[in-house]
């Protein structure tokens, strides 16, 4: 029972002590600025969500149609660069 007790504590403690190096680590470390190619895939995006709201609002899409195949098609239209 000692043992138990003895070894759940140790591993608690190298647990802890492991930790903490990389939580300091995660805080300290800089943020890295978004790529080229990530801020247009996210400008693509949002001009895509856009377009989603007005055509769910107005009717213009089917009823089962769903986000990924129209983000799917607006994305590949956007890259090709037709409007």
């Amino acid at each position: 029972m000692t043992n138990r007790i003895l070894r759940t504590a140790l591993a608690a403690t190298a647990a802890l002590s492991l930790a903490w190096p990389i939580q300091a680590l995660a805080e300290t470390a800089p943020k890295k600025e978004p790529t080229a190619g990530q801020l247009a895939a996210r400008e693509r995006m949002h001009k895509c969500s856009v377009e989603w709201k007005e055509a769910k609002s107005s009717g213009k899409v089917a009823k089962d149609a769903k986000w990924p195949q129209f983000w799917s098609e607006c994305n590949t239209r956007l890259k090709a660069g037709k409007a």
